[in-house]
């Protein structure tokens, strides 16, 4: 019996605090959370990963942070994923590795399980509305910590007892015993370690996003990721925060599909087609008016090529084309 699992599964790496080494706590997250997009996209921005056994420390980590790795910008990337995400609607659950909490460590245990869950899931078990609407998943709250607002809320949606009792039990007998309270509400195993743990996510966020800013490429940002990254930087965009239903909206498919900005990366493709299948049509056709290329040109049937790429030429440039890439990603226009 085939199950597809069709959510974007991404782990996360955690880790407790080091005192004599300087690394900080990261272990906030419960085994499972579903971010919505706004929450994913930071997080995938500040690519923050806890202290990995086999690299030489925690910090930021992936490709999206390494430069040597990548000649374009980030942003370019960033544009992409959002509108990859935004075009099929799959859902992210993020799982943890490493350590839930301070105080269990899980290494990837978790990571090598949620497939097996999923693979038992039905298509709507998999829906995040479904979830939070059935109480599967709970929202973490913000909340005061000695006078301090914590944002716990960044890190989104987080599994229940329920959803252990009922998925997990696909998997396991008596599954209480694999994920109890403290791993499930990791604050409870101690909060200062939990407070600190939101408190550095917080500080890269920022960190993260005033990238953007200092080398320019915030002007190359799709609207809901200039949104995003302003907030992550300042706390706000035009007076309003991650909270506002203004911002959220602009986090669906139909807000993208009906958007100025995906149109012009509609046009940006189109352009590019033509100037391709132009350059194959100019080729083609110097190549067939050498004489010395004849008996080549037969034998490659390029004379058939020629009027197929003149097809194609034609095809890119109609004003019905750009109907069709509706729902692709596109081009990222340069300016």
């Amino acid at each position: 019996l085939l199950r597809p699992v069709t959510s974007i599964l991404p782990g996360r790496r955690n880790n407790p605090a080091e005192p004599e080494s300087g690394v900080m706590p990261l272990c906030v997250n419960s085994p499972i959370h579903h971010m919505q997009l706004p929450e994913l996209f930071m997080e995938f921005i500040a690519s923050i990963t806890g202290k990995s056994p086999s690299t030489t420390g925690a910090g930021s980590e992936g490709a999206l942070t390494k430069a040597p790795f990548n000649a374009l910008l980030p942003i370019y990337d960033l544009n992409n994923a959002l509108v990859s995400y935004l075009a099929t609607e799959q859902p992210a659950f993020i799982t943890a590795a490493g350590y839930v909490g301070p105080n269990y460590r899980v290494d990837h245990d978790i990571s090598l399980l949620v497939p097996e869950i999923w693979c038992r899931m039905k298509p709507h078990e998999t829906d995040p509305k479904f979830l939070i609407e059935h109480g599967y998943l709970e929202q973490v709250p913000d909340f005061e910590h000695n006078g301090e607002h914590i944002q716990a809320s960044r890190i989104g949606y987080r599994i229940t007892a329920k959803f252990v009792r009922i998925f997990f039990g696909r998997v396991f007998s008596n599954p209480e015993t694999v994920i109890n309270k403290e791993m499930l509400q990791p604050e409870l195993q101690d909060i200062e370690t939990f407070v600190t743990g939101m408190q550095t996510i917080i500080a890269a966020h920022q960190e993260a996003a005033l990238n953007y800013f200092a080398d320019g490429s915030i002007e190359a940002a799709c609207p809901p990721l200039k949104a995003l990254l302003h907030i992550m930087a300042y706390g706000a965009y035009e007076d309003k925060g991650l909270d506002s239903e203004t911002v959220r909206s602009h986090f669906t498919r139909e807000s993208m599909l009906n958007s100025e900005w995906y149109q012009t990366r509609l046009e940006s493709q189109q352009q590019q087609d033509i100037r391709s299948w132009t350059g194959h049509v100019d080729y083609l056709k110097q190549f067939l008016a050498k004489q010395s290329h004849t008996g080549v040109a037969a034998r490659l049937k390029i004379k058939s090529r020629y009027t197929a790429a003149k097809q194609e030429l034609a095809r890119v440039s109609s004003k019905h084309y750009i109907t069709t890439l509706v729902g692709t990603l596109g081009r990222q226009p340069i300016k």
